[in-house]
């Protein structure tokens, strides 16, 4: 079964420019049948800026609050690092 192509329509609902019979998209904006030749097509709907009434230092409060600092590596790690870096020194002596 095919699927058939969506008509464009004869003036672009977005811009108002002619379309050409068969097009996939309006040629000067680039509206186009996946967007459903929406009228808010040219909408920035991807910005999402703050609203009016955001507050910048309350924002940089939240954001960069102090927070709990990870634990740092534990003395038993330390410990085996050195151990381990010391028996690499001692075979590599040894094996001369």
């Amino acid at each position: 079964m095919a699927r058939s192509k969506p008509e464009a329509p004869d003036p672009c609902p977005v811009c108002g420019e002619q379309v050409p019979a068969g097009s996939l998209a309006c040629p000067e904006c680039g509206a186009d049948h996946n967007s459903g030749w929406r009228i808010d097509a040219d909408a920035q709907d991807a910005l999402d800026l703050p609203d009016g009434d955001f507050d910048y230092d309350e924002f940089i409060r939240r954001e960069f609050a102090p927070q709990a600092k990870p634990a740092g590596i534990k003395a038993i790690w330390w410990i085996t690092a050195i151990i381990l870096v010391a028996l690499s020194i001692a075979l590599y002596f040894f094996e001369r």
